[in-house]
C-alpha cells in the first residue's frame, strides 16, 4: 500500500471506471394497477441483476409492513424471492407479485425469528457459536465451531432444540470461529498485520480508510511496510458489540486515496456502498489468500468470538485465513459491501466468514466512500471526482490502472481470468495473487 499523490490522469481513470446503481430502474407499481395492464393477474417474476434485487427488496419491505418475512437473490434464476406471512390478507400477496418479485407464503416472522435470536443470545451465548436468519430456509441457521464441544454443544443443541424444528437448525464447523487480521492492501502495527478495506473521508474532510475493528483496537498507528514509519492513526474502532470496524486517518491530509480494490498487479474500480443481499455473488480480497468469492448466507449475524460477541455482521461461504482481516469484499458491479471480520475454516477445505456491512460503519463513523462524493448509502460518485476504496494504494502498485492487463497471470479488465466476472472485468475462480508477499493487497493476522 502506498500513500503517494497520484497523477491527475490516473485519478480521471478511477473516475471513469465508477458503475452507477440502477437503482431507478426498478419501481414499485400503483397499488390498483395490473401488471399487463388489462387482467389484474400477477406478472410473472422479473429478471434482474443482484443490485436491482436489493433496491426492489427493500421497496417491499416498506410495502408488506409486518408480512415482510425476509428475502433472498436467486442467482441461477436471477430473480428477487420473498417470504410472506400473509394471515388474513391475501391481498398483500397479490400486490407484492405485481412488482416482479417471485412471492413465497413462509410460517415464520421476521418477529418471531427475532425472538428466537434473543433465546440464543440469553441462553447460548458461547464462544465459537454463530446464528443468523436464513430467509431460504426461514429458520435461524446456528453454527458451532470445532471447540463446541462437551457441555458446551449439549447447551447449544437443547436451547436450538427449545425453539422447535420449524424455528433452527444446528450444524458443526471443522475450523475454530477466529479474527482475521488484514485487508484489501497490507498494513502493519507491531507483530499485527491487517488491511484496508476501503479508503473514504472523514467527516471533518480528511482522507482516511475503513478496516477491521479488531485490527483498530490492536494498534493506534499503522504502517504500509513491516518495521515501516506509520503512516495512518486509527480515530475510531467498535469492536467486539455493534459491528467490528474502525476508521483510520492518514496521517499526511494530501493524501489521494482511489477509488478501487487493489486485486495484484490491477485494480478493481468502486462506485458506491450498498447493503447485501442473501444470495448475492461477493468477491473477497485478502492479501493471505488473494482473491475469493461467494455467496451471501445471513445477514444480521451473531458470532462468539474469544475476544467477544459481534452483532449485525454478514455471514457468507466466501473463503479466508489468518491475514484477511479488514479486507474488501464487494460486487461485479463494483459495490463496496463489506469489511472482513473473522470465521473458520480456510481457502482449501472452505468455511464460514463474516464480514462487517459498509453501510453500517460508514454511517457509524460519519464517513462517505472515496474522496468525498460517494456517500455511503447508495449515492453516486460523481463524474470526473476521485472516490477511495482500497488502503490508499495507487494503482497496480504504481502503474496506471488500464483495462485488460494481466494480474499475476489472470486477467482483469474485460479479459478472462478464471471464467469469473469482477465489476464488468473477468477476475478469475482461482485466487488470484494467493501467496502474496507482505505489502501486497489482502488480510492480515496477529501474532
Amino acid at each position: 500500500m502506498s500513500h503517494k499523490r497520484i497523477p491527475k490522469r490516473k485519478a480521471a481513470i478511477a473516475a471513469g471506471g465508477v458503475v452507477a446503481l440502477g437503482a431507478a430502474a426498478i419501481l414499485l407499481p400503483h397499488a390498483n394497477a395490473s401488471q399487463d395492464g388489462a387482467s389484474g393477474q400477477a406478472a410473472a417474476p422479473k429478471t434482474l441483476k443482484a443490485s436491482d434485487a436489493s433496491d426492489l427488496a427493500s421497496q417491499l419491505e416498506d410495502l408488506l409492513g409486518e408480512a415482510f418475512a425476509g428475502s433472498y437473490y436467486d442467482a441461477n434464476q436471477k430473480q428477487l424471492v420473498v417470504n410472506v406471512v400473509s394471515g388474513d390478507n391475501n391481498n398483500v400477496i397479490v400486490q407484492a407479485k405485481k412488482t416482479g418479485a417471485k412471492i413465497r407464503e413462509v410460517d415464520n416472522s421476521l418477529d418471531e425469528l427475532a425472538a428466537g435470536a434473543q433465546t440464543l443470545k440469553a441462553k447460548a451465548t458461547i464462544p465459537g457459536t454463530a446464528w443468523a436468519v436464513d430467509p431460504r430456509t426461514n429458520k435461524i441457521l446456528v453454527t458451532a465451531d470445532s471447540t463446541v464441544t462437551g457441555g458446551k454443544w449439549d447447551q447449544l443443541e437443547s436451547t436450538v432444540q427449545t425453539l422447535g424444528s420449524g424455528m433452527a437448525t444446528i450444524k458443526k464447523s471443522a475450523g475454530t470461529f477466529k479474527t482475521f487480521l488484514s485487508g484489501g492492501d497490507a498494513i502493519f502495527a507491531g507483530g499485527a498485520r491487517c488491511s484496508a478495506g476501503f479508503n473514504v473521508t472523514a467527516g471533518d474532510g480528511t482522507p482516511a480508510f475503513l478496516t477491521a475493528g479488531h485490527c483498530g483496537v490492536a494498534a493506534e498507528q499503522w504502517s504500509d511496510a513491516q518495521g515501516g514509519q506509520p503512516i495512518a492513526t486509527v480515530d475510531q474502532a467498535t469492536f467486539p458489540g455493534a459491528g467490528d470496524f474502525a476508521l483510520v486517518k492518514y496521517d499526511d491530509p494530501a493524501t489521494v486515496a482511489p477509488s478501487e480494490v487493489d486485486v495484484g498487479e490491477q485494480t478493481v474500480q468502486i462506485s458506491q456502498a450498498a447493503d447485501a443481499e442473501v444470495g448475492l455473488q461477493v468477491f473477497r480480497m485478502g492479501s493471505t489468500t488473494g482473491l475469493a468469492d461467494g455467496q451471501v448466507l445471513g445477514l444480521d449475524a451473531t458470532v462468539n468470538y474469544p475476544e467477544g460477541t459481534v452483532t449485525g455482521l454478514i455471514q457468507t461461504n466466501v473463503c479466508a485465513e489468518p491475514g484477511d482481516s479488514g479486507g474488501s469484499l464487494f460486487t461485479q458491479d463494483g459495490l463496496a459491501i463489506g469489511l472482513t471480520s473473522g470465521g473458520s475454516g480456510d481457502c482449501t477445505v472452505g468455511g464460514e466468514t463474516f464480514f462487517q456491512p459498509v453501510t453500517t460503519a460508514l454511517e457509524a463513523v460519519g464517513a462517505t466512500l472515496g474522496a468525498g462524493d460517494a456517500a455511503g448509502g447508495g449515492q453516486e460518485a460523481g463524474a470526473g471526482d476521485e472516490a477511495g476504496a482500497g488502503a490508499g494504494d495507487e494503482a497496480g502498485a504504481g502503474e496506471e490502472a488500464g483495462a485488460g492487463e494481466e494480474v499475476g497471470g489472470q486477467e482483469v479488465g474485460g479479459e478472462e481470468a478464471g471464467g469469473q466476472d469482477v465489476g464488468g472485468q473477468d477476475v478469475g475462480g482461482e485466487d488470484a495473487g494467493a501467496g502474496a508477499e507482505d505489502g501486497s493487497s489482502g488480510l492480515t493476522e496477529t501474532h
